[in-house]
């Protein structure tokens, strides 16, 4: 899945940003820039995403 990053502007000026295609916490550093830039950040919502494991397995040979 490709890595996205959206940000949706309401009618009355809130924003909202979304990513896609991230996994654990990498999503809150791409997106951090973003969020700086919009202001006070009023809530979190993480998806399922953000609570995917980031590790890969690893073969260990003894």
């Amino acid at each position: 899945m490709p890595r996205i990053i959206e940000v949706i502007v309401s009618p009355t000026g809130e924003t909202t940003v979304q990513t896609k295609g991230y996994a654990g916490t990498d999503c809150f550093q791409a997106s951090k820039f973003l969020e700086e830039a919009l202001g006070v950040k009023t809530s979190d919502r993480p998806t399922s995403e953000s609570y995917a494991s980031l590790t890969h397995p690893v073969e260990v040979q003894q």
